[in-house]
């Protein structure tokens, strides 16, 4: 899958970069490269522990998909 990424110049060194798609997805890099780099391992990351899904016991929780078209 292709993700849009955001890149923006570090505070003090290097590059921040997240991906807006996915909540809570950053990583950064000293290049501009690297930081693309760090944030594909990152998605992944982010993406294998969507994909276990839930881990809240005794709570009644899903995954669902909603229709917000008008």
């Amino acid at each position: 899958m292709i993700y849009r990424v955001i890149i923006e110049k570090g505070e003090d060194l290097g590059y921040v970069i997240h991906c807006p798609a996915i909540p809570g997805c950053h990583s950064q890099g000293t290049t501009i490269e690297e930081a693309i780099e760090n944030i594909k391992d990152a998605i992944r990351g982010c993406l294998s522990v969507l994909d276990e899904g839930p881990t809240s016991k005794g709570k009644e929780i899903g995954v669902m998909e909603v229709d917000v078209t008008a």
